[in-house]
């Protein structure tokens, strides 16, 4: 019997790839409004933001912001690339302050060194959601 390897193309592999809506945390996407969310959980907290505005708690919100944490730099002919930390949310609250929000499942060890730069950074207060917190 032979062995049939199927070859496929770049632009079918990467069809294949759409069809698996789940991102690396195994999370499913979910499409809210016509804005994209890497979670059911986060696509929830949205909901829960738009009602909130509707009911005068909160002035406004933002989805994905991006802080700027470190600036792109050159060491010794090498390139190093900005760092940006891209929260889900942030919040404007009646009482003029501003809260950035991340939804996560747990605290990555990714998130944990970039909110220790963005607490030094910024004045914003930082507030990570979890599915306990809905």
């Amino acid at each position: 019997m032979k062995d049939k390897t199927e070859v496929i193309t770049a632009k079918e592999f990467i069809a294949l790839n759409k069809k698996n809506n789940k991102n690396k945390y195994g999370n499913n996407k979910v499409e809210v409004d016509g804005k994209v969310f890497d979670s059911k959980l986060e696509a929830e907290y949205y909901k829960q933001l738009k009602l909130r505005v509707k009911a005068n708690d909160i002035v406004t919100f933002k989805t994905q912001p991006r802080y700027p944490l470190q600036n792109a730099f050159k060491k010794d002919g090498r390139c190093f690339q900005s760092i940006d930390y891209i929260a889900d949310f942030e919040i404007h609250h009646n009482d003029g302050s501003v809260e950035v929000v991340d939804v996560k499942g747990k605290k990555t060890d990714v998130f944990r060194i970039k909110e220790k730069i963005f607490n030094f950074i910024y004045s914003y207060k930082l507030t990570l959601v979890t599915k306990d917190d809905l």
